[in-house]
């Protein structure tokens, strides 16, 4: 592979898909800096994520963590019916970990010296042999190579192609987690060791176990994680929802303990309703849900001159194929193995990168749009439906 010795990259977004891509870069010989807007660390945020192999990769062989000591398990699928009947089962083996448990990995493979905090990119600007960054703090700076994976506010989408707009998919998720010692013996029996549904008319619920919010794997301080799709019509009625306790309009996540009150009192109440009795459990035992606005944004293009846009800031997918994290990690894999036989043409590596890509971009955003409609707007949801599995490239692919 080509080393890009004495030349820097830049990684704009210091999430799972920044930091992966970082690593890799740092690995052809970058000088790497990552710079995330946030102005404090990540690691506490606890949601659910489904590994896929891709997002495993850099944990086999290059990681200072192995896999196994940052995620749980499961060898069940697993849907449940009125009182808790399980009406279909099947050996399934699966692996889940939180966001803030791998972001904590990734971080401490990576270091903290490069990765800067409180840095928002406001824009940027190519140039014959770099790129310049902007930051709405006043600093610049310049690399060689720009990697964008600041999600689905991308700078570099909205700078790229300002008439892109996200498509709302008619429904929200409701998240949230809750300890294992909360539930009851029966239901944390139930739930502990399978990746369960329960499905209703126009709607369904998934639970599985991640690790604590500090990473633990003991039976009892682990979290059932969730996420209950609900529709919820465009218009008045989602801005309503998606309005937090401070009178402000979140069009992407209602953050935990920012959704009104009278909100999460009607979940809770329709869980009871409209789900499994285990299922209804763990909602309503949640001290702080959130909302997360369920819909679609794909790109024409990934790639420009010097810079590259990845994961959520390219392609934001629905999550019933929980490929979120895994397409990013696929993106920065790929970008890394262009890069390493482009013999340091970072443009014609870029040019030579995005197809395939932009391909599977698409591939995954038709597939869950296809996977939501059927859940949530035409309920023709089979259980064990072989065609609604989790995966980036989907079932045989």
């Amino acid at each position: 592979m080509h080393r890009y010795e004495g030349a820097r990259a830049a990684v704009v977004g210091g999430s799972i898909g920044g930091l992966t891509s970082a690593l890799l870069l740092r690995e052809l010989g970058f000088a790497v800096d990552v710079f995330e807007r946030t102005p404090e660390q990540l690691d506490h945020r606890g949601g659910g994520i489904v590994l896929q192999p891709i997002t495993m990769r850099w944990f086999d062989g290059r990681s200072a963590r192995r896999i196994d000591e940052l995620s749980t398990h499961s060898s069940r699928l697993r849907y449940l019916g009125t009182g808790d009947g399980i009406v279909h089962e099947e050996p399934a083996s699966w692996r889940y970990t939180s966001w803030g448990t791998v972001y904590r990995a990734l971080l401490g493979d990576f270091g903290r010296d490069r990765y800067h905090l409180g840095e928002h990119c406001g824009g940027f600007q190519q140039h014959a042999e770099t790129v310049e960054l902007r930051f709405v703090s006043g600093r610049t700076e310049r690399a060689d190579l720009v990697v964008f994976a600041d999600g689905i506010g991308s700078t570099a989408r909205r700078r790229l192609f300002p008439d892109l707009q996200r498509t709302y998919a008619g429904y929200v998720g409701w998240r949230g987690t809750v300890r294992e010692d909360a539930l009851s013996p029966r239901t944390h029996a139930l739930l502990a060791d399978a990746l369960t549904y329960s499905v209703g008319d126009r709607t369904h619920c998934v639970l599985y176990t991640i690790p604590g919010m500090d990473g633990e794997l003991a039976q009892g301080r682990r979290l059932l994680n969730y996420v209950w799709y609900r529709n919820v019509a465009a218009g008045p009625p989602l801005q309503e929802l998606t309005t937090d306790v401070r009178g402000v309009e979140c069009p992407v996540t209602v953050a935990p303990g920012a959704v009104q009150r009278r909100y999460v009192d009607e979940l809770k109440a329709a869980a009871a309703a409209e789900l499994a009795p285990a299922a209804a459990e763990a909602v309503v035992r949640t001290e702080r849900p959130y909302v997360q606005v369920v819909c679609d944004v794909r790109v024409p293009a990934m790639a420009d001159g010097r810079v590259a846009i990845i994961g959520d800031a390219a392609f934001a997918a629905r999550p019933h194929a929980a490929a979120g994290s895994a397409k990013a990690a696929d993106d920065a894999w790929a970008l890394y193995e262009h890069l390493g036989a482009a013999g340091g043409d970072i443009p014609a590596a870029l040019r030579s990168w995005q197809p395939a890509q932009l391909a599977l971009g698409n591939q995954l955003l038709d597939r869950v749009a296809a996977m939501g409609t059927r859940s949530q707007v035409t309920n023709t949801w089979e259980p064990g439906d072989p065609d609604l599995r989790f995966g980036l490239r989907g079932p045989g692919r």
